[in-house]
Formats: structure tokens, C-alpha cells, sequence
């Protein structure tokens, strides 16, 4: 018989076991990486509490970082004791997005956590090119964070970005707070982060935002009007994935400002004729942002986001984790989402028995 490991194995909906199954090993040009922190995505809950897996029995899990514990023929890049995080896209290198470098477009991609065992695991295969090398000064709890740090830069990026202007960020959560940091760290002389929770409001003013706004107030559009000198932000990021967010953008944004949309809506939107006028009487650019991939793979994404958390660029804080689980008690973990609104940061999973 194999070797053996303990996961947390989904099979089926709101059915999270932790189980041992069969250890991974890595064939040509893959890397076996002793998982020490992952995260939980917002994307895994619907995939756990409802029915949004691919299949079952499934290993989630893609927002990870640990230790290179083997590699198969052929590997070059990584050694075995290197710490990496793991870019989950695995791309088929042939389509005609791919040969454009635009690798989040791929159509006949795999993803590490979704479709192929990902990191709710103590161990995880994945293709030595999705292996991202991180400082030994940089915790692996703050490595976990390496995916979502390098969404909030590519959705920025979605944008012709240029410091001097002004920012607002929709949405106070980790990717929303990340993105204004990123804003911050190119030189926007004002960064505004928006929510309804004050608690994310101030911890956004902690890790740097110029001003917040909560969007529950009456007066929001006149906190905005003060803050923009009545004329709007130059860029607008979405993070919250929300309508009332999404419709926010049309009232904020400056004439010739840009907009990009990174949070996922799971409802239908609709736009008042007053709300459409607005993008043709302001003639701004609108959006979207998928995952955070770019030429040579994965993309200047990763390694910026690795190279930024080692000389503190991107300041880290444990107010971004809400919770800490031991593997063992995945299922508890996702527990905490049951409650809408109850979850206001991370949960990092610690994989290590």
C-alpha cells in the first residue's frame, strides 16, 4: 500500500469530511508541496454549502503556501526545502488565449483546488511552473495570501493605472483592503475604501486607506462629492461582488474614469435609464477582471505580490484573518459561513498535524 495523508475531502453538498486518503506524488514536471497554510475562498463556500463542485469526491482549496517536499524529472526551477505558494491556474499553453499570454481566458484550462486535488490537504501535486517561490522572512501565514494579493493587482491592472489620483474601492474585504494597498503602493494621492461594516472601515484606515466611507450613511454621495471635490474618482475597483455596489459605480466615478469589476454578482442586475446615462454622458471605461495571470507564466502578478510582502511593500497585518482552524476541523470552519455576514476576513486552515 501507499503512502497515506489526512485532507478534508467534499463529498457532496455540506458534506466535508477530514479523511485519510492516498498521498500524491509528483510525475515530470510536477512539485509535491507539504501544504502548511491555506486559505478559504469565498468562491469555495457555494462549492461546499450548495452544489457548485465540479464533482465528488473533490479536495478543494487553492489559496495555499508550504514547503517543496519532492519533485518529479525534469524539474529545475524549485528545490526540495524552498518555500512556495501555488498559482491554482493551470492553463493549456496552446489555445490562441494562451499564446496571447492572456492565460485567465484559457478555455481548456485545469485549476488546482476545483477541478484537480487542491489544498485542503497535507500535501498537494501541482505543475512546477504553478510553483511560486516566496523569502524565508515571509510567514507562511501571510503566503497564503499570495493568491488573493495577486487578484487585487491584476484587477488594477485591468485599468490604465497611473499614481496622482484618486481611488475608491468597493468592498472592505481581504481583496478589497489588498487592492488599496496596491493603489496606495503606485502613488494614488487619495485611496477611498467603502463598506457598511465599521469595523473594515478601520481597519482599512490601518493598512493605509486615505478615507472611508460608509455606504450606509445617508449622506455617502456628499462624503464623496467632499472627498473628489464634487468630481468623482478616477478609478473605481469593485470588490464586493454586491448590485448596490456595482450600481454605486455609475454615481462615483469621474468623467473619463475607469472601472473594473473584480467581485462575483450571483444575481441578476438591472440599470435604470438614469444610471446607463451616466456611462455615455461621462464616457467612462467599464471592465471586468478575471483571476491574475499574465506573460511569462504565471505572471509579474506573483512574483511582484512575492517580492512586495519581502521588502514590506505590502505591509501585512493579522487583522486580515478572521479565524484559525486546524485542518481537522474543515467542516467547522465552514460552519462559520451558515451565518450571512458573520465571516469578516480569512479563515486560514493550518495543515500541519
Amino acid at each position: 500500500m501507499g503512502e497515506k495523508m489526512w485532507a478534508g475531502v467534499l463529498h457532496g453538498k455540506n458534506d466535508m469530511r477530514y479523511e485519510e486518503v492516498d498521498k500524491p506524488s509528483p510525475g515530470p514536471n510536477e512539485v509535491l508541496v507539504k501544504v502548511k497554510q491555506t486559505g478559504i475562498c469565498g468562491s469555495d463556500v457555494p462549492r461546499v454549502l450548495g452544489d457548485a463542485a465540479h464533482f465528488y469526491p473533490i479536495i478543494l482549496g487553492h489559496e495555499f503556501s508550504g514547503v517543496v517536499a519532492g519533485v518529479g524529472e525534469s524539474v529545475t526551477s524549485v528545490k526540495v526545502g524552498e518555500n512556495v505558494a501555488g498559482a491554482p491556474l493551470v492553463p493549456c499553453g496552446t489555445c490562441e488565449d494562451c499564446q496571447r499570454g492572456d492565460y485567465s481566458l484559457c478555455s481548456h484550462y485545469s485549476f488546482i483546488g476545483t477541478r484537480q486535488p487542491g489544498s485542503f490537504a497535507e500535501y498537494v501535486v501541482i505543475p512546477e511552473k504553478c510553483a511560486v517561490t516566496f523569502d524565508a522572512s515571509v510567514s507562511y501565514e501571510q503566503a497564503a495570501l499570495i493568491e488573493p494579493t495577486a487578484v487585487a493587482l491584476h484587477g488594477l491592472e485591468r485599468l490604465d493605472y497611473h499614481g496622482g489620483g484618486t481611488v475608491a474601492v468597493l468592498g472592505g474585504g481581504t481583496i478589497g483592503i489588498i487592492t488599496a494597498q496596491w493603489a496606495k503602493a503606485f502613488g494614488a494621492r487619495e485611496v477611498t475604501v467603502f463598506d457598511i461594516l465599521p469595523d473594515r472601515l478601520e481597519f482599512a484606515r490601518k493598512m493605509g486607506a486615505t478615507s472611508t466611507v460608509n455606504s450606509m450613511d445617508e449622506d455617502w454621495k456628499d462624503q464623496v462629492n467632499a472627498i473628489t471635490n464634487g468630481r468623482g474618482y478616477d478609478y473605481v475597483i469593485e470588490t464586493a461582488g454586491s448590485v448596490a455596489t456595482m450600481k454605486m459605480i455609475f454615481d462615483i466615478v469621474a468623467n473619463k474614469g475607469q472601472a473594473s469589476l473584480i467581485g462575483k454578482i450571483n444575481r441578476d442586475i438591472t440599470f435604470t435609464p438614469q444610471e446607463w446615462e451616466h456611462l455615455h454622458r461621462r464616457e467612462f471605461t467599464l471592465t471586468g477582471s478575471w483571476l491574475s495571470y499574465s506573460a511569462p507564466f504565471p505572471g509579474h502578478e506573483w512574483t511582484l505580490t512575492a517580492d512586495a510582502y519581502r521588502s514590506g511593500m505590502m505591509p501585512y497585518d493579522e487583522g486580515f484573518i478572521y479565524a484559525r482552524y486546524p485542518l481537522s476541523r474543515i467542516s467547522e470552519a465552514f460552519d462559520e459561513f451558515k451565518t450571512p455576514g458573520r465571516v469578516k476576513g480569512k479563515i486560514l486552515l493550518n495543515c500541519e498535524r
